[in-house]
C-alpha cells in the first residue's frame, strides 16, 4: 500500500499546487482588473476542484479498504503507517489545502469588494438621474451628459 498511497499523495499535491496557482493568477486579475481572464480561470478551477474532489474520493476508498477510516483522521493513520514519505507528502498535502482554502476565501471576498462597488455605482448614478445607456442604446461614457470624454 505505501508505494501506490505515495504515488497518489504525490499526484493529489501536484493538483493542489496547480490549484494554488491558478489561485494565484485568479487574485493577480482581481487586482489588476483584468476582469476578462475570470471565466477562463473559473473553468479551469472547476476542472481542478473536480479532480480533487475525484483523487480525495479515491484515496479514501483505499484506506477504507485496507481498513482505515476515510477522512483525515483515516489519512493520518495510513500515512503513518506507510512511511515518514507518505507522512512528509500527506502533511505537505494537507498544508496545501488550507492554503486553497485560505486563498479561494480571499479571492471571494475581493469579488463580492468588485461587485458592491459596482452595484453602488449603478445605484448612485440611478439615484441621480444618470442613464448609463442613451436613446441610441450606446453606452454613456463622461460626466453624465452623454458625450464621451475623449470626443471634446
Amino acid at each position: 500500500m505505501s508505494s501506490a498511497l505515495l504515488k497518489h499523495l504525490n499526484q493529489e499535491r501536484a493538483i493542489m499546487e496547480s490549484f494554488l496557482s491558478l489561485l494565484d493568477q485568479e487574485a493577480e486579475a482581481l487586482i489588476k482588473s483584468r476582469f476578462e481572464e475570470l471565466p477562463l480561470i473559473t473553468e479551469r478551477k472547476a476542472e481542478l476542484a473536480e479532480r480533487i474532489t475525484r483523487l480525495e474520493q479515491e484515496r479514501e476508498q483505499r484506506q477504507q479498504a485496507v481498513g482505515f477510516a476515510p477522512g483525515r483522521e483515516g489519512g493520518d493513520a495510513v500515512a503513518a503507517a506507510s512511511g515518514s514519505d507518505a507522512q512528509q507528502v500527506w502533511h505537505e498535502l494537507l498544508k496545501s489545502a488550507a492554503q486553497a482554502r485560505d486563498n479561494n476565501h480571499r479571492n471571494g471576498i475581493m469579488i463580492h469588494t468588485h461587485l458592491d462597488f459596482v452595484r453602488r455605482s449603478i445605484n448612485y448614478l440611478r439615484a441621480h438621474g444618470q442613464s448609463l445607456y442613451g436613446a441610441d442604446g450606446m453606452h454613456k461614457v463622461g460626466l453624465g451628459n452623454g458625450h464621451s470624454l475623449a470626443s471634446g
